[in-house]
């Protein structure tokens, strides 16, 4: 074999090796660290609001940290005690209102069973009574099992349920103990976060620190772009839902857009959540107006977001819109509604290490020097 070939290979699985073993390491030492890794991420996010205060207020490093730490606080628990407020408002208005569509669809339960089901349960008895011994045995049977799979799973349901229970209150003083130890970290961390980038600049060679560099103006560009893309397709739901809402006439029509809104970034959920169990509400109780209308506005916010998001998250963060859109499907039939999430943030990061040259790099570093 020729022996320029044999180390090209060799250098190959060598780069494939380091690859994979950093995220190997990364994926296992990141379970015991990740509470210094939020902060470094929070220190990032807020080391802009710092430098603001250090060079303009003129205010020494760690009171600016102190103080964006404070501003960031204050806006959470701001933001939390407005979403509380509002659910306990609609709690109270619905607290007055469930209780007559409660009554409304147990009296419609109750007209369809006495209306539908007793007919079709003598019609059913009298064929089953027709039948031979053997089939009335294997339906017996088939309907046992039947019974037996949906006890079993409703059983396991209610015991991963209530067993779950105490491993949530168990999770709190740990949610307690991790975010006091990332809000330390992250005084520490900002405070001397040009100290650190210094000493991370004396200890990378010259060609990596370019490298480094690039990427990570790039990154932090596409971090801010996504943030800001995923608040612009929640505000444009908003509004959307808002004005259908105003327009159907419904109560609290501001409360519910702002809440739906916000389930609309949450995985797995979205506006579906809010909406599909309203609509089939509305559809039984008889108010199949509304049901039509909410359906309607469901769909304008399905076919919006789809046809919006990938747009908005290419201008963003400076991606094109056919690779943003591959990567979201890709994502989304890798891993979910999950995806929508984990594939713009990969491309981000391959895109990125393309523009810093780093492939190509590592492919100079692989061929070798020519003879």
């Amino acid at each position: 074999m020729n022996p320029k070939y044999l180390y090209r290979t060799l250098r190959f699985l060598l780069v494939v090796g380091v690859v994979v073993f950093s995220l190997l390491a990364f994926f296992y030492v990141s379970k015991v660290t990740y509470p210094f890794l939020i902060a470094i991420a929070i220190a990032f996010m807020i080391n802009p609001l710092v430098n603001f205060f250090e060079k303009k207020a003129k205010m020494p490093r760690a009171l600016a940290v102190v103080v964006a730490l404070i501003i960031l606080i204050a806006v959470f628990a701001g933001l939390v005690t407005l979403l509380v407020a509002e659910v306990v408002s609609g709690a109270n208005y619905l607290a007055k209102v469930v209780p007559q569509h409660l009554d409304t669809l147990i009296n419609y339960i109750e007209t369809y069973f006495t209306a539908q089901i007793i007919p079709l349960y003598n019609q059913l008895s009298s064929m089953f009574k027709q039948l031979g011994t053997g089939q009335q045995d294997t339906i017996i049977s088939n309907i046992q099992n039947v019974g037996k799979t949906i006890g079993s799973t409703v059983g396991d349901f209610i015991k991963n349920l209530f067993g779950n229970i105490p491993n949530f209150f168990s999770w709190i003083p740990n949610a307690a103990t991790v975010l006091i130890f990332s809000l330390l970290a992250t005084f520490f961390i900002s405070k001397d976060w040009h100290r650190f980038t210094a000493m991370g600049g004396r200890l990378l060679p010259k060609k990596a620190q370019t490298s480094g560099r690039t990427v990570f103006i790039d990154l932090k560009k596409a971090l801010f772009g996504f943030i800001k893309a995923q608040l612009t397709l929640i505000s444009i739901t908003t509004v959307i839902i808002l004005i259908g809402l105003l327009i159907l006439r419904v109560d609290y029509a501001i409360t519910i857009a702002l809440l739906t809104g916000i389930v609309d970034i949450i995985p797995y959920l979205g506006t579906g959540a809010v909406f599909v169990p309203w609509i089939i509400y509305e559809a039984i109780g008889g108010n199949m107006g509304l049901a039509i209308g909410l359906g309607i506005l469901y769909i304008i916010v399905l076919v919006q977001r789809q046809v919006m998001e990938p747009k908005i998250l290419s201008s963003s963060i400076g991606l094109d819109p056919l690779a943003t859109l591959i990567a979201l499907f890709v994502g989304f039939k890798l891993f979910g509604f999950l995806g929508l999430i984990i594939g713009p943030v990969t491309l981000v990061i391959i895109n990125t290490l393309y523009r810093a040259h780093v492939f190509h790099d590592l492919w100079t570093y692989i061929k070798g020097k020519e003879a």
